[in-house]
């Protein structure tokens, strides 16, 4: 029998990366460097998509490594948590969630998160309604109130 050559797997990366801010340096260059990727030309393409964007937000990146080291990413909203601290106007969650408060905010804050985070891909096929209920249950769990 013989080996039939099926199409290449490509290996995938996952990172939190600041928007306008990716330097070859770590933890950027090392995770690509030893995929055989240039961190340089991710760097600058990474950049140049994120520029719209605040700078420092955390972005999460998911890179598509194919076995001749060429290389296609998805950009994606930031986490749940950072848009509800921003919103809050906190830097941290609260250390014992549930039973302290750090923040408050305001439906009309879930409700724009929410239409960021219904941008995702992943989202897509999850209406609106269903991801500011998950975005409550994330509020709750860093320690943040929802006043109504």
């Amino acid at each position: 029998m013989s080996k039939k050559g099926g199409p290449a797997v490509a290996s995938i990366l996952k990172m939190i990366v600041p928007a306008g801010k990716a330097t070859p340096s770590p933890p950027v260059g090392p995770a690509l460097g030893q995929r055989g990727v240039k961190s340089m030309d991710f760097c600058k393409q990474f950049n140049d998509r994120t520029k719209d964007l605040i700078l420092e937000t955390p972005t999460p990146v998911a890179i598509s490594i194919k076995p001749d080291r060429s290389f296609t990413f998805a950009v994606k909203s930031p986490p749940t948590s950072w848009l509800l601290k921003r919103a809050a106007g906190v830097e941290k969650g609260a250390a014992q969630p549930g039973k302290e408060v750090v923040g408050t905010v305001s439906l009309k804050h879930i409700y724009a998160i929410g239409q960021i985070k219904a941008t995702d891909p992943v989202m897509s096929h999850i209406d609106l309604k269903n991801i500011c209920k998950s975005i409550i249950a994330s509020a709750k769990s860093v320690g943040i109130k929802v006043v109504h």
